[in-house]
């Protein structure tokens, strides 16, 4: 199994590790420190090494932070996360606070002190966290320190060893274009703002320019490492030499210079001195990066990550291997929905045998990498925990009656799934039935859209809330995210969301997946991944527009559909939607499996 169901949160820790903490911060000359759920590469997803955050509260979500003080802590978390925090942390250590409505400057602002001294790691931090930190403290009298090294990482006693996963070469027939081209527009771009170098901090923006993949972090095919790329010349990169074997230490040596992680400091402080203007993106660099190269005398440009946007806007090839995979995908998904359909109403199964079965039909396919991330399979109550991960201490028996949502995804070598689908087991109700009609009404707008160029994914947001809206109901999360291929399963700048200020691009792959979730009852969302199509003209409009091709090919459940709440134009959607799965998935399946297809694609 790829994934695991071992219990990985413990609230009892959360005492006698802030109290070492507090005790180490007193040895340092410390008022306080903060703990973020990061590592140095500011990515999702961390190696255990690096979960800081995990080992001090309890808390396992991906996204989050701690801060202790003399006397009182606090953990903050965004709204995917404030029913799990309640389980995984101990309140009366680290009372929960919401990372949006109460952010972490607002907490500290009421509590610094003149004359405190707040640290942080200087690489877990981004510049432009850092700013609004230093505000807050210049006004409250306080000084943030930014340390060179983690007081966290002094009294973890048994902290696991940094992954040292294998590197391998990503071939040019699945990337669709060779790393030394990519290389050479990535420059091309520096000069045009007029940037000596720029230095790299995500790992998947590494691994699409220099067309690798690695296992440092579960799910996702991540080679931890850090880069510079130079306006001319050769860039450099830094990566733990254990992770390449000879073939691919020597082709990587034709395109790179290759240097130890521990020299990237050192490469820093080379390009200040020679007074390099280094561009650095400021949402995504630790706050040591900037001052190793102002402190040597160089200057930084702040600018997004040059590599981003090329890696959202996927190549044909690309968008090729994304198709392929999806119906891979499907297929495999189709035979778990049939299985699920005949065990779920016996009343026995339970949420780890539903995930433990549907990653077995994955690997039934033969191309099965890794799953994209620990399915989310949620029965009941633990349905409306957004980003739920099952453990076999939270494992619950799937009721009869309710919804069950399950949200999981693959990574194949020629692209990246993510899908949810909310079924029904036995019998549910007519208020279920509204509340996933809602939902689905948003999933429709979301793929039938058409929007100019220019647009972004806060203006679609609206689209997937507005049925939710007028019946008084929301969701806590985006609408959709960007996906890598054969990369991360979250991806930017591209996002359907408030704060999704990209504007789309064609080739472009996002998520469409509105939701619900009463507090204790059950959870509904509808997942398929989208790519952004070249603008079409549209009869009679005075524009071209884009709009959506949707690429995961997998049946809605329409014992949950009430059809009088669908307009004319939606069931219209959801027919042909259910015809195209049956065309293209039924041929791929078994003759048992086409049966099932048969009814759960009916016209409605």
């Amino acid at each position: 199994m790829f994934q695991t169901f071992d219990d990985l949160s413990d609230p009892s820790c959360g005492a006698p590790h802030a109290a070492l903490l507090r005790a180490e911060l007193d040895r340092r000359g410390l008022d306080g420190f903060l703990i973020p759920r990061a590592d140095a590469h500011q990515g999702e997803y961390v190696p255990p090494h690096d979960c800081r955050l995990q080992w001090l509260t309890g808390f396992t979500g991906s996204a989050g932070l701690a801060a202790v003080l003399g006397k009182e802590a606090a953990i903050f978390v965004d709204g995917r996360y404030t029913i799990q925090v309640r389980d995984q942390v101990d309140m009366e250590v680290f009372p929960a606070r919401h990372l949006i409505n109460e952010p972490v400057t607002d907490w500290l602002a009421d509590r610094l002190k003149p004359g405190q001294k707040l640290g942080i790691d200087a690489m877990l931090h981004t510049v432009r966290e850092v700013r609004r930190l230093r505000e807050v403290c210049e006004e409250a009298g306080a000084e943030l320190v930014a340390l060179q090294d983690n007081p966290v990482d002094s009294i973890w006693e048994d902290r696991p060893e940094p992954p040292v996963g294998q590197v391998t070469l990503y071939p040019v027939e699945l990337a669709g274009r060779a790393a030394g081209d990519k290389i050479a527009e990535i420059q091309s771009g520096l000069k045009g703002k007029k940037a000596d170098a720029c230095v790299l901090t995500q790992p998947d923006s590494i691994a699409w320019l220099f067309n690798i993949r690695g296992s440092d972090v579960n799910h996702t095919p991540l080679p931890l490492s850090f880069a510079t790329v130079p306006s001319e010349g050769r860039p450099s990169l830094y990566i733990d030499g254990r992770k390449l074997s000879n073939s691919v230490r020597d082709a990587l040596s034709d395109l790179t210079g290759l240097e130890e992680p521990s020299e990237f400091t050192a490469g820093l402080a080379a390009l200040g001195k020679a007074g390099a203007k280094v561009m650095i993106d400021p949402a995504l660099a630790g706050i040591g990066i900037a001052e190793a190269i102002t402190g040597a005398g160089g200057s930084l440009i702040e600018a997004q990550d040059p590599v981003l946007l090329p890696k959202a806007i996927k190549n044909a090839t690309e968008l090729k291997g994304a198709r392929a995979a999806h119906l891979r995908d499907a297929a495999a998904f189709v035979n778990f929905l049939c299985w699920f359909d005949v065990e779920a109403p016996k009343g026995e199964l339970d949420e780890i045998g539903a995930a433990e079965k549907l990653e077995e039909f994955r690997r039934a396919t033969g191309a099965l990498k890794d799953i994209s991330f620990d399915t989310i399979s949620g029965a009941g109550s633990n349905g409306a925990i957004c980003h739920y991960r099952v453990s076999r201490s939270s494992n619950l028996k799937i009721p009869v009656g309710k919804p069950f949502l399950i949200d999981s995804g693959a990574q194949y070598e020629d692209g990246t799934t993510d899908i949810t689908r909310t079924l029904a087991v036995g019998e549910v109700s007519a208020e279920m039935k509204k509340h996933f009609t809602l939902v689905l009404k948003g999933h429709i707008a979301i793929s039938t859209a058409r929007f100019p160029e220019g647009t972004t994914g806060a203006q679609l947001d609206t689209l997937a809330r507005i049925d939710l809206w007028k019946a008084g109901l929301d969701f806590d999360h985006g609408t959709g995210h960007g996906v890598g291929a054969y990369l991360s399963v979250h991806e930017g700048p591209q996002r359907i969301a408030k704060t999704g200020s990209q504007p789309l691009k064609p080739g472009m792959i996002l998520s469409n997946e509105p939701g619900y979730y009463p507090a204790g009852e059950y959870g509904i969302r509808l997942e398929n991944l989208e790519i952004v199509t070249e603008a079409r003209d549209v009869p009679g409009g005075e524009r071209p527009m884009l709009g959506f091709e949707t690429i995961t090919l997998v049946p809605m459940d329409l014992r949950l559909v009430e059809v009088s709440l669908l307009t004319a134009a939606e069931r219209d959607w959801l027919n042909r939607y259910h015809a195209r799965v049956r065309e293209e998935i039924g041929p791929l399946v078994g003759a048992k499996e086409r049966i099932w297809l048969e009814r759960a694609t009916e016209a409605v």
